[in-house]
C-alpha cells in the first residue's frame, strides 16, 4: 500500500514491479543478478480519485505515456530493495506534484517612485557621458 496523502493510497496490485538488469558499469555484478526495477502503473484503471487522474494525465512529463502509463526505471542501488523503494518514493513524488494547485499570479504595476528613480538615474547618467566631451572654446 502506497500512501500518497492522508486518505489516498494506492493498493499493491495496481502497481506492476518487475527485475530487469541495470545499464552501465559494474562489472560482473550487472551481468549477473537483475538488480534494476521497472515499475508500470496504469493511471486510467487505478483507484484514484477523478481529480488525480485528471491532473496526472494533464502533466508533460516524459515518464507519462500517451496511454496513461507512469514508467519509472529506477538503478540508482545495487540492490533489488532499495531500487523497488526508490520507485516507489519517485511514483509518490510524481502524484504529490501533480496534486498541487499552483498560485495565480497577479500581475503587479510598477510604483510611481521606481519609474522616476529609473528616469533620473538614466538622465543622470546622460548628463555624466555628455561632461566627458571636448569643450569648446
Amino acid at each position: 500500500m502506497l500512501k500518497i496523502s492522508t486518505n489516498v493510497s494506492i493498493p499493491d496490485a495496481e502497481i506492476e514491479m518487475s527485475a530487469i538488469r541495470a545499464q552501465g558499469a559494474g562489472g560482473q555484478n550487472v551481468n549477473k543478478v537483475s538488480s534494476a526495477v521497472h515499475l508500470r502503473f496504469d493511471i486510467r484503471a487505478s483507484s484514484l480519485p477523478e481529480t488525480y487522474k485528471e491532473r496526472l494525465l494533464q502533466l508533460s512529463d516524459s515518464r507519462i505515456s500517451s496511454d496513461g502509463i507512469i514508467i519509472i526505471k529506477a538503478q540508482q542501488y545495487r540492490s533489488q530493495e532499495q531500487n523497488k523503494s526508490n520507485a516507489l518514493g519517485r511514483l509518490q513524488e510524481l502524484i504529490k506534484a501533480a496534486i498541487v494547485v499552483q498560485k495565480k499570479r497577479r500581475p503587479t504595476r510598477k510604483t510611481h517612485n521606481s519609474v522616476k528613480r529609473r528616469l533620473d538615474s538614466k538622465s543622470n547618467r546622460g548628463q555624466l557621458k555628455s561632461l566627458r566631451k571636448k569643450v569648446i572654446d
